[in-house]
């Protein structure tokens, strides 16, 4: 989404007759292609604003890619038919130059707005956001967390939008490689530098393009991010630029129809496409098309109504600045939405527009004043220990988001080992229990707010949950290793949740754990939905589960979920049914059941409305305005299948929200971190209370034995 090279950064001279006729525009300043990134710039505002009309103005980006392959490739190809040679280090200090002054300062303009703005328990995410957009690695980062179960609730970074710079960045030092081994091949076999350049694009282009369309459809969230799935956009505009001087031999006729099928096709992807769209695998080939139709256009003919329309001097200004623009832009909207929450259109569109001012001032009193300085034109070496220190400094702003002293609020009285410690708390005083979510204070609270996301089940470290896009199943190993008896967890994160108290339990028992369980993937025969889509990895990762198990026998399977709906077979419904995830669980318990295996499942606890580690680090003294009503939808699914299939259902609802309201700390410990998921803290203190009910409940079922000491 962002233009990372400007339109007249190195103006070059146009050689030939038609230079001299002025007939013919190429790699000169072209006030047209800073109205394209002005057309570009507009889309991703406009999108990011929340306009509704404008569904696919993220493919500005794309056109910004698009941009940027063209006039880099331009400035290496022209510097080569020059001189004969590509100066590396001048060629990397002009980037430092342009690039990196504007974007420290605006990084470090992020890591202040977090600090004053932002949730505290994100504080150290989003430093890190910040580290890694400093050193342009960022595009890696997002695309890790887009598949990252555990990070789904963080809300969008600061510095989200430095992806796409990354990507660029990545592209400037990979690229002119490239075109240096294309120029030794065209020496050593001593063909045309263009020509064989057009064939070395082809062996990028092609297969990045196959891989693009490909990762989009296996791993849509992180195809978005990644640089491989993004090189052939750049490619295409590097195309575009080497092909230059065939583009000039255009007529005049076909140049106008190319420049308006581009405008359409701009046209179309800003208002047809949408983010439901698989992107940007084959669909992006619209605006990259498009754009490339654009530019060559006005290679071909410099006076065709849609250049003409470009070149409109309100464009230009707006293209000029549109890399400040871009880099700004995005805090107003993040800090707006943290300030004022969901913004709407119209504020949306106010704060874009406020964006415009630190845009303009950073364009004159940073970018400029850096980018033709003498002083850092003469020294390659200044100019790029300039940028690596200004990148430097970036990443220390986002480190220090992440320093205990910035990120964690002081205990206001050590913990009292005395005192009754997570659910112990409810068992001490059963009587007072229903009123605990009242209480405004706790001595300590463990873990702190801004660590709940961290207090999580060993089992994600050790890779025990299998990803969304996966469907192979993965097994881990809990309680007694050498155990005689094994015991399978089996379900979705809801289910892994409770492997810290299974563990102790397993130990105490012998038993031998083991773990099946992937994000977002309920344990049931019915057809899985995720996003109102099948969830084709869900629903055979189930299969292959169910063949181990099946094969495995273990004494007894434990299961939770979170999902209480399944499409219902024939319907059509994307927001499917509990009657179809009811009879998908009987059928599966029940296939297990006719093989001797007892099922036992534990109730899903309650889901609050809003992240209560982040209510309770913004109100550590008024802890009740973070409790919430508890409902239990898939409880009442999860009886109903055990009351038809004789499985046992396991029920810690009043240990979690006594009196059916959910505190938000209990006896010290925070319950709750990422959605409705407890802390590991917390679970742990449920250990007992687990036994306890595992024993009764089994002891009337032909798992009994495994109750016996």
């Amino acid at each position: 989404m962002a233009a990372t090279s400007t339109a007249h950064v190195e103006p070059l001279t146009p050689q030939g007759p038609e230079a001299a006729s002025g007939k013919h525009r190429s790699t000169a300043f072209r006030p047209d292609i800073e109205g394209l990134r002005a057309v570009a710039i507009g889309l991703v505002l406009i999108y990011h604003a929340g306009v509704d009309w404008v569904p696919g103005g993220f493919v500005g980006v794309d056109v910004f890619f698009v941009i940027s392959g063209f006039l880099i490739t331009s400035l290496l190809v022209r510097e080569i038919e020059r001189t004969g040679r590509v100066a590396l280090a001048q060629f990397y200090a002009r980037r430092a130059r342009r690039l990196l002054p504007a974007a420290a300062l605006v990084l470090v303009a992020a890591a202040l707005m977090t600090w004053w703005l932002l949730p505290i328990t994100q504080r150290r995410v989003f430093g890190l956001d910040i580290v890694s957009a400093a050193f342009y690695v960022v595009n890696w980062r997002l695309a890790d967390r887009s598949v990252d179960y555990l990070a789904e609730d963080v809300a969008a970074s600061p510095v989200q939008h430095f992806w796409s710079l990354a990507v660029e960045e990545q592209f400037y030092i990979v690229w002119p490689l490239l075109i240096i081994v294309g120029l030794l091949v065209a020496r050593r076999f001593s063909t045309p530098l263009r020509p064989t350049l057009g064939v070395a694009l082809a062996l990028v282009v092609v297969p990045t393009f196959a891989w693009s369309v490909h990762q989009t459809a296996a791993s849509p969230s992180t195809a978005f991010f990644v640089t491989s799935t993004r090189l052939w956009e750049l490619g295409i505009g590097a195309a575009v630029a080497v092909g230059a001087l065939w583009w000039k031999r255009l007529p005049r006729a076909f140049a106008i129809v190319l420049g308006v099928l581009g405008a359409l096709g701009l046209a179309y992807s800003g208002f047809v496409i949408d983010a439901q769209d698989p992107w940007p695998g084959s669909l992006a080939m619209v605006p990259v098309l498009a754009t490339a139709a654009v530019i060559i256009a006005g290679v071909s003919a410099a006076d065709t109504g849609v250049n003409r329309l470009l070149a409109w001097r309100p464009f230009v200004w707006v293209g000029g600045i549109s890399y400040s623009l871009y880099l700004w832009h995005w805090l107003f909207i993040v800090g707006g939405t943290a300030h004022y929450g969901e913004l709407g259109a119209k504020r949306g569109l106010l704060l874009t527009a406020l964006a415009f001012i630190p845009a303009w001032l950073s364009h004159k009193l940073v970018e400029n004043p850096v980018r033709f300085s003498p002083r850092l034109a003469r020294s390659n070496g200044l100019s790029l220990s300039l940028g690596g220190n200004l990148s430097l400094a970036a990443a220390i702003a986002g480190l220090v988001l992440c320093l205990p002293l910035v990120t964690a609020r002081p205990t206001p009285v050590a913990a009292d080992p005395t005192k009754p410690f997570g659910a112990a708390a409810i068992a001490a005083d059963e009587q007072g229990a229903a009123n605990l979510w009242k209480l405004d204070t706790a001595d300590s609270i463990t873990p702190a707010p801004e660590q709940a996301t961290a207090d999580v089940p060993d089992a994600y470290d050790r890779g025990c949950q299998v990803s969304q896009d996966s469907s192979e199943p993965v097994e881990c190993v809990y309680g007694d290793e050498n155990g005689d008896v094994t015991v399978a967890l089996v379900g979705d994160s809801k289910a892994l949740q409770w492997i810290t108290a299974l563990d102790e339990i397993g130990k105490e028992r012998g038993w031998r754990v083991i773990t099946h369980t992937k994000s977002t993937c309920a344990f049931t025969a019915a057809d899985v939905l995720r996003d109102g889509k099948p969830y084709d990895t869900c629903n055979e990762w189930n299969d292959a589960v169910t063949a181990l198990l099946l094969e495995q026998k273990p004494a007894l399977v434990i299961t939770s979920q979170n999902a209480a709906r399944a499409a219902a077979a024939g319907s059509g419904s994307s927001a499917g049914t509990s009657e179809a995830m009811v009879a998908g669980l009987e059928e599966r318990w029940g296939e297990l059941s006719d093989a001797g295996i007892t099922v036992a499942a534990i109730a899903n606890n309650a889901a609050p409305d809003d992240e209560v580690y982040e209510c309770v680090a913004q109100h550590p003294d008024a802890l009740s305005t973070c409790a919430f009503e508890a409902t239990y939808p898939t409880r009442e699914v999860q009886s109903a299948a055990a009351r038809a299939t004789g499985a046992v259902v396991l029920d810690l609802s009043e240990l979690i929200c006594p009196g059916g309201k959910c505190p938000a700390v209990i006896g010290d410990v925070l319950v709750y971190r990422q959605g409705s998921h407890l802390t590991r803290t917390y679970v742990s203190t449920l250990t007992e209370p687990l036994h306890a009910q595992l024993v009764s409940a089994l002891a009337a079922t032909p798992a009994a034995p495994l109750m016996e000491d």
